[in-house]
């Protein structure tokens, strides 16, 4: 079992870091406008924090302190589905890779909030 709980979690830095790269791919291929601009860049900041605090919750001095790195990666996560929605719908970039991005995010926050409540025993069977 803990060989397959330290699988899970470089599964999830590797898939948080894979997001970034994909998200910054995205970004790069935005129109260059005013509020696009903008929005790039609350987007960039929102989906690299994701796996940046996951990186940081390896470092945690304690579970409560593992738990809130998680936590503060998946309010990130909801932060960059809001950004990602705001450029969908502002019709600012139609593309496969926007729906990409969308669902991957959907899937890290997934992830993240099960962990989340598994870490707080709160996981119900």
């Amino acid at each position: 079992m803990q060989n397959q709980n330290a699988k899970s979690k470089t599964e999830l830095k590797y898939r948080a870091y894979q997001y970034s790269v994909k998200t910054i791919e995205f970004i790069d291929a935005l129109p260059n406008d005013a509020s696009t601009s903008i929005l790039a860049k609350e987007l960039l900041r929102s989906a690299t924090s994701i796996g940046a605090n996951i990186i940081e919750a390896k470092g945690a001095s304690s579970k409560r302190d593992f738990t809130n790195f998680f936590t503060i990666a998946l309010k990130s996560a909801n932060e960059s589905l809001y950004w990602l929605c705001l450029l969908r719908d502002a019709k600012k970039l139609k593309s496969q890779s926007l729906a990409n991005l969308l669902n991957e995010t959907k899937e890290l926050a997934n992830i993240l909030g099960s962990s989340i409540l598994t870490l707080k025993g709160k996981n119900k069977f």
